[in-house]
């Protein structure tokens, strides 16, 4: 086993889960929504009295507002004016128990196509939420065809003569594993290209040690055994850990909520889980912390300008009235929430737009050339961006993970209120505050220890090893608390793997000279070594860090941390149906997971267990 160890060190993982309460019960203020609402430069929409009739439009709106979920507003009034909140009326009310909708979700839990998806009982707070047996658990698995993914390329074995520089970025985000997670608790096996490893493993926190350098904000940690699915082969791991940053000195957050309230967006598993999850969060912000709401269906609007926590009965209010209809113009809704987060930007604070969306853009700006200028030039303004990824059915992969990739963001996957507690509030301090952007890796392999290596998982975070120096270059952000682990696999010297080849070269000599050593005995028994490049968040010079694995000899006493994130890998490589699996195998996984869970106060550990045996049983293997 090599342990290389670094000048840093580690804090352990998040923030401890803060009690999901029953505190955020429908708040009713009907004194903060009246009278007209203004952002800078926008007419106020003034609402009706509460004596004046509230009527529905076709659409599952209230009539008296600028439609967000038609294609054009109502009334004159254009996207980006300030709409109230009081306009959007109480929830809709459960479509009756002896009648329910096509589709309802299961007896105690209803949905009303009609106007939008809506809590049983009419709204209530998360109490209901919380205790609602079927939003516990999942329902039918959706068709394939009906949801999107992005093709994965595996990445190859290269060899360390040839091509000894692996450069890529960072990538903290966790949805992979929860839409995993999703598809095997309905039953079915994922498709191939939602199994993204490198997400997989790093869902789960690892006991890395905390930092020891106070200017420097992450650690960096290595450790080698050999490799479980190849025993001529070994199997590298490279893990870093922000910086915990404790709540109570948290920076002051600028936030801005994204919420898409289109039609698709009408399903229990949506909205109202949307909802829900950012109750869970705005009950634990402080009072130096500011929300605004922004939405989009047909046209964009602003529920709720920049407003203090110490008014959490507003925000929740206006919250709670939001109703889902329409079509989906998500690059209105993106301009408009930026330019909200710019205008109350915080220097020195979170300033943040968090997306909740199922990322069906239909109207507007919806090719991925378009999103894809759109984001990267909003990622230029200081604002960070998380994405919350929701549904089933229609849900669009890879058109998220795309806009979290361009907007420097994380992406995370929300399948259920524990998942949601588990992002917003658990590790809050990792979705809110980032701690260091553009993070890049560039592990160099020693050829005389190295044959040839492979990357697992990353795969479209690979960059060219001259990016690694170009800090025009974007690359992954990394938050407070949070932890990043890459795998390679490596073919010892005299053992290459079977890297793919190229046609012998006519004007070169296509036999590759043989490693030179260096000349200084001290290298002779380093394995590779690992550089890392970052800049602070509001930062444009990045900084270097730099580390040495050196050969230890023995492979045979891994940690549990890494018998543990090499289950997970194992675990991914067999859904995949790699074609580098070797031997792995789900019951191989299985046997190392449950002898490698350590400290595991939540229980993730646990639960992946339960999902590799249900894949096991669903045929995978």
């Amino acid at each position: 086993m090599i342990a290389a160890r670094s000048r840093l060190g580690t804090l352990a993982l998040g923030v401890a889960l803060l009690g999901l309460t029953e505190g955020c019960a429908e708040n009713s203020n009907p004194g903060a929504a009246k009278g007209p609402m203004a952002a800078s430069g926008s007419p106020g929409i003034e609402s009706k009295s509460a004596a004046e009739p509230h009527s529905k439009s076709e659409d599952g709106f209230l009539d008296n507002r600028a439609k967000i979920g038609s294609a054009a507003p109502a009334s004159g009034a254009m996207p980006g004016e300030v709409i109230s909140a009081e306009s959007y009326g109480a929830a809709v009310p459960p479509a009756p128990a002896s009648a329910p909708a096509e589709g309802a979700m299961k007896p105690g839990q209803t949905r009303d196509m009609a106007g939008g998806g809506s809590f049983a009982g009419g709204g209530g707070g998360l109490g209901g939420m919380m205790n609602s047996g079927p939003m516990r658990g999942r329902v039918q698995a959706p068709p394939p065809s009906a949801e999107s993914y992005a093709r994965i390329v595996e990445n190859t074995f290269h060899e360390a003569t040839k091509d000894p520089l692996s450069t890529f970025s960072i990538d903290v985000d966790t949805a992979a594993y929860a839409n995993v997670r999703r598809f095997l608790n309905q039953g079915v096996l994922p498709p191939k290209d939602a199994v993204r490893i490198e997400e997989l493993v790093n869902y789960f926190p690892y006991s890395y040690a905390p930092p020891t350098v106070a200017d420097e904000p992450f650690a960096v940690h290595v450790e080698v055994a050999r490799c479980p699915w190849d025993d001529q082969h070994r199997l590298a791991k490279v893990g870093l850990k922000g910086r915990e940053i404790a709540v109570d000195k948290r920076p002051a957050s600028n936030l801005v909520f994204l919420l898409d309230v289109s039609g698709s967006m009408m399903d229990q598993n949506k909205l109202p889980l949307v909802k829900a999850g950012l109750r869970l969060l705005v009950n634990k912000l402080g009072e130096n912390d500011r929300v605004a709401i922004v939405v989009y269906a047909g046209a964009s609007g602003l529920v709720l300008p920049s407003t203090s926590c110490q008014d959490k009965a507003r925000i929740l209010d206006s919250l709670e009235r939001l109703q889902a209809g329409g079509s989906t113009n998500g690059g209105a809704g993106l301009e408009l929430a930026y330019q909200t987060a710019v205008a109350n930007f915080i220097k020195g604070g979170t300033n943040r737009v968090i997306l909740c969306t199922d990322g069906d853009f239909n109207v507007g700006v919806t090719g991925p050339d378009a999103l894809t200028k759109l984001i990267e030039a909003k990622a230029k303004s200081g604002v960070f961006l998380s994405i919350l990824g929701f549904g089933m059915g229609n849900y669009k992969d890879k058109t998220v993970e795309m806009l979290a990739d361009k907007g420097n963001g994380n992406l995370a996957y929300i399948d259920s209120i524990q998942e949601a507690g588990k992002v917003l509030v658990e590790q809050m301090g990792g979705t809110l505050i980032t701690i260091a952007k553009d993070v890049k890796i560039q592990v160099e392999f020693n050829p005389a220890k190295v044959g040839s290596y492979r990357l697992i998982g990353y795969e479209d975070r690979v960059l060219a090893a001259r990016d690694f120096n170009d800090d025009k270059k974007d690359a992954g952000e990394i938050g407070s608390g949070h932890t990043v682990t890459a795998l390679y696999e490596i073919a010892p010297a005299g053992r290459e793997a079977d890297a793919p080849g190229v046609d012998p070269l006519r004007y070169q000599d296509p036999k590759p000279k043989a490693a030179e050593p260096t000349g200084d005995p001290a290298k002779a028994n380093e394995l590779f070594t690992v550089k890392v490049r970052y800049k602070a968040p509001q930062g444009d010079v990045s900084k270097l860090m730099a580390f040495v694995a050196e050969d230890g000899g023995s492979d045979d006493s891994p940690s549990d941390e890494f018998r543990f994130a090499s289950a997970v890998a194992e675990f991914g490589l067999v859904l995949r149906e790699s074609r580098f699996r070797g031997k792995a195998s789900l019951d191989g996984a299985v046997e190392r997971a449950e002898s490698a869970l350590g400290r595991d106060p939540s229980g993730y550990r646990r639960e992946f267990l339960e999902l590799a045996r249900k894949a096991r049983s669903l045929g995978a293997h």
